[in-house]
């Protein structure tokens, strides 16, 4: 009777969380230089997962366009997603883009309304965009990001997202997005410090101008950062999406990045 019950008490522990994949990918200058072959590729590519953030949306009115046509293309692959785009980053000093949220609604709902980070705006060139989602009976908010290149010191302005889980101390916060910053960096050390966690170490997430050998992967630059003492994360990876073409020029017309993810058990 005892191993009956463990059973059962097991059996409702595993059905009592639900998994949801959160997706995140840096599509590059995504608007209407992609091509209907290009964001039906895309819709493909990440039907199977829950919730997507996307950075490098362009700042014209073809990005919002080419995020409508992708939640479209979704809707035909037989499941209802909606979606949210940011208006233009305030940047005038690098280069100005949007973000966008693409989400299940069968699984996935919205909390509110989506938001660009403005309290560092001046810091940052292309402040956080950020949305709360409700999973289960667990709410979390995606922050998606997309750095300063490498050679402009992208760590001078993710030292800022230290200062938002205290500014946003009644929200569970998960960083998205493109650093062009390795995990590693000392300047991630305060957000682990409170608990903050990479989905993925030493996992190389933009891709060479060709290939050397097997080796098409040239930096670590795309991660999440979630709080392990509020999530639980199952497991997180990749998709090579460029091993479907016959040339890393082919793939890079798509992106030069690859999408990242990760399962979370959310109760």
């Amino acid at each position: 009777m005892k191993l009956f019950l463990s059973y059962l008490f097991f059996i409702f522990s595993i059905s009592s969380y639900t998994q949801t994949k959160v997706l995140s990918w840096n599509i590059e200058n995504f608007g209407k230089s992609k091509s209907e072959a290009d964001i039906s590729f895309i819709a493909n590519t990440i039907k199977n997962y829950d919730i997507v953030a996307i950075q490098e949306v362009v700042a014209s009115y073809e990005g919002a366009q080419a995020v409508a046509k992708l939640a479209e293309d979704l809707n035909n692959n037989g499941n209802q997603w909606d979606y949210v785009v940011s208006d233009p980053t305030s940047s005038s000093a690098y280069k100005t883009e949007r973000y966008a949220f693409i989400w299940k609604k069968n699984s996935i709902k919205r909390i509110g309304n989506a938001w660009l980070e403005k309290k560092y705006n001046l810091e940052i060139d292309r402040e956080p965009f950020l949305c709360t989602f409700q999973s289960s009976e667990t709410t979390f908010t995606l922050v998606t990001f997309h750095a300063i290149t490498k050679s402009k010191q992208p760590e001078t302005e993710i030292k800022y997202f230290k200062y938002l889980p205290e500014e946003y101390s009644n929200l569970n916060l998960i960083f998205a997005g493109d650093f062009n910053c390795p995990q590693s960096h000392s300047v991630f050390n305060p957000l682990k410090k409170m608990g903050y966690e990479p989905i993925l170490v030493n996992q190389k997430t933009s891709l060479k101008k060709a290939c050397k050998g097997d080796t098409c992967l040239a930096s670590e630059f795309d991660n999440m950062f979630y709080n392990a003492n509020k999530i639980k994360a199952n497991k997180a990876g990749v998709i090579s999406f460029y091993e479907n073409f016959e040339s890393l020029e082919g793939a890079r017309m798509i992106s030069d990045h690859i999408p990242i993810w990760v399962e979370f058990d959310f109760r």
